[in-house]
């Protein structure tokens, strides 16, 4: 095929061999590959090497499928009655995407065996090493690595086998530019198949090459390092933003050495990349034909800006989205120390079981730094009513964390990273988000399957109250009822008297207050039945069965 050009005498006509054509799996009519490139084609193929055995089946996933953080913590993994489940995913190479569990009990499992709508991998799959891939892609193909006891379903296919070296070299060879374009000659519908994969070719001379497993290793750190640095990863263990290595009296301070040590992955792992493209380019002898330059918006990591978001914006729009979206976890960590999922005293999940209580994350941390909210509910309100008020809790927060000096200038850090410009008022700022964007943010973040859920009386933001998913029990609703939505109404109602004894100077704030009680008075009759029903949730059945429990009282998703 190399002769193609030097053999048209037709302008746009071209001549190539059709026994060349067959040396690729499928002999796609491909007249623009080269010889050497169709030579690659002689090489043993991955199935030589890594085993298929199909995937998991449920045959309903909406019963058998949740994200894990929907779940108690304490049933997901070994031996447990939900498995990490691999299931597609955004553009990512070398590790992530691992965000689902799926029904692992033994009458689930016994359910896809025999059922004709499920199926279920041989028992000797179950706890293989693997690389999996996301079958129908925007982009380009990117691979991932699939650990013991995870499984996967046909959104993620699956190759596997019990030799790690083995996996991390075709890892690397895999996420290189190489299979990105001997997939496009081979399938170029960006819907990837097990058999597409299968066919690739592999050059043995090079297999297990100390070189490439250095750097499969190295970049699988990386990969995973950025994953596990947010809520989302189910190994997050605490902010990346207020760990020693980066914790500073300030936020923009602490903010600054953590970007650099971003740029520094980056950089890295664009240096890895590159050198394993080279390493194989050279193997195979396409010079000619490939570069091994990555561009930054396929360097896969969630902490690169260039990848995280459109890559068409400036620098300057980039970054100014970074630090809005990291003041933004920061946020939400704090709300989740405030519940007690999350602890500034130990790393990881503290209470994520069903129904767990105070008394539960004092077993584990007998002498907390910041204390979670002992009712789990915390009031998102207009002004600081109760002395739980979720802005000033998240005040303490940013003391206990900061310091207690460096307070004044913290907030106005976060409030212009919220807003973009510099306030006069940024707790206002701050108490705004809380009421208006914090729980879009919440949903957007754990893909609408919040595990914090705000009750709500309505438009008028009246009332409105937070509690963890996990928490929750029976007499919560109770308890919300006579302790705050009834309390907040006598407070207003003794505002709104003082208030009318200048109702001209007070017009505004009279006709709000007037429309929010107004809005808390029907509340109250939904709440104060839904109180007096007891309901009860099961962590199993999911935030979409559970949430629907509490319609009319909660935000909508």
């Amino acid at each position: 095929m190399a002769d193609i050009k030097t053999n048209n005498p037709v302008p746009n006509f071209y001549r190539a061999s059709a026994e060349d054509f067959r040396k690729i799996p499928g002999s796609p009519i491909a007249y623009w590959v080269s010889d050497k490139f169709s030579s690659i084609f002689e090489n043993k193929k991955v199935s030589d090497f890594l085993t298929s055995e199909g995937q998991i089946i449920t045959g309903n996933n909406e019963k058998f499928l949740r994200f894990f953080w929907e779940v108690a913590q304490n049933l997901i993994g070994k031996n447990g009655e939900w498995k990490l489940h691999h299931k597609g995913g955004l553009y990512r190479k070398w590790y992530g995407n691992v965000e689902w569990v799926v029904d692992w009990s033994e009458i689930s499992r016994e359910f896809y065996k025999k059922d004709n709508t499920a199926r279920i991998p041989k028992e000797e799959f179950w706890d293989l090493l693997g690389i999996t891939w996301s079958t129908i892609s925007s982009s380009k193909i990117s691979f991932r690595k699939v650990h013991v006891n995870e499984s996967y379903n046909k959104a993620s296919p699956t190759l596997s086998s019990s030799n790690e070296g083995l996996i991390d070299f075709l890892l690397a060879y895999l996420n290189t530019n190489i299979i990105s374009h001997t997939l496009y000659i081979i399938n170029p519908t960006l819907n990837y198949l097990v058999k597409d994969v299968e066919i690739l070719p592999v050059n043995s001379k090079l297999l297990l090459q100390k070189a490439v497993l250095e750097d499969s290793k190295s970049c699988l750190l990386i990969s995973k390092t950025d994953w596990n640095s947010y809520e989302t990863s189910w190994d997050f263990a605490t902010l990346p933003l207020i760990s020693p290595d980066y914790l500073s009296p300030t936020i923009e301070t602490s903010y600054k050495k953590l970007r650099s040590n971003w740029q520094e992955m980056t950089d890295e792992m664009k240096e890895l990349e590159e050198e394993n493209n080279r390493i194989f380019i050279e193997a195979y002898g396409l010079e000619d034909e490939l570069t091994p330059e990555v561009p930054l918006s396929e360097i896969t990591l969630t902490c690169n800006p260039h990848y995280r978001y459109n890559s068409n914006k400036s620098e300057e729009e980039l970054e100014s989205l970074l630090l809005t979206d990291t003041v933004k976890e920061l946020i939400s960590y704090a709300v989740g120390c405030m519940v007690g999922r999350y602890g500034l005293d130990k790393p990881g999940l503290i209470l994520a079981n069903q129904g767990e209580t105070v008394g539960d994350y004092l077993s584990q941390v007998p002498n907390p730094t910041f204390p979670p909210d002992d009712d789990n509910i915390i009031p998102i309100l207009d002004d600081e009513y109760f002395t739980d008020d979720i802005v000033s809790r998240f005040k303490e927060f940013l003391k206990v964390v900061f310091g207690k000096e460096t307070l004044s200038q913290n907030l106005d850090f976060i409030a212009k990273a919220l807003t973009g410009k510099t306030t006069s008022s940024p707790e206002k700022v701050i108490r705004d988000y809380f009421l208006k964007d914090f729980y879009k943010d919440h949903v957007q973040r754990y893909k609408k399957r919040p595990i914090y859920w705000i009750f709500s009386s309505g438009k008028q933001q009246g009332f409105n109250a937070l509690i963890y998913m996990h928490r929750y029990n029976k007499t919560t609703l109770a308890k919300m009822r006579t302790d705050y939505l009834l309390e907040l109404q006598a407070k207003l109602d003794a505002e709104l008297s003082i208030l009318l004894g200048d109702p001209a100077k007070n017009k505004i704030r009279i006709t709000r207050i007037k429309n929010q009680l107004e809005e808390m008075k029907s509340y109250d009759e939904l709440l104060n039945n839904k109180a007096l029903a007891m309901i009860e949730i099961d962590l199993d059945d999911g935030v979409v069965v559970n949430y629907a429990k509490f319609e009319g009282l909660v935000r909508k998703i």
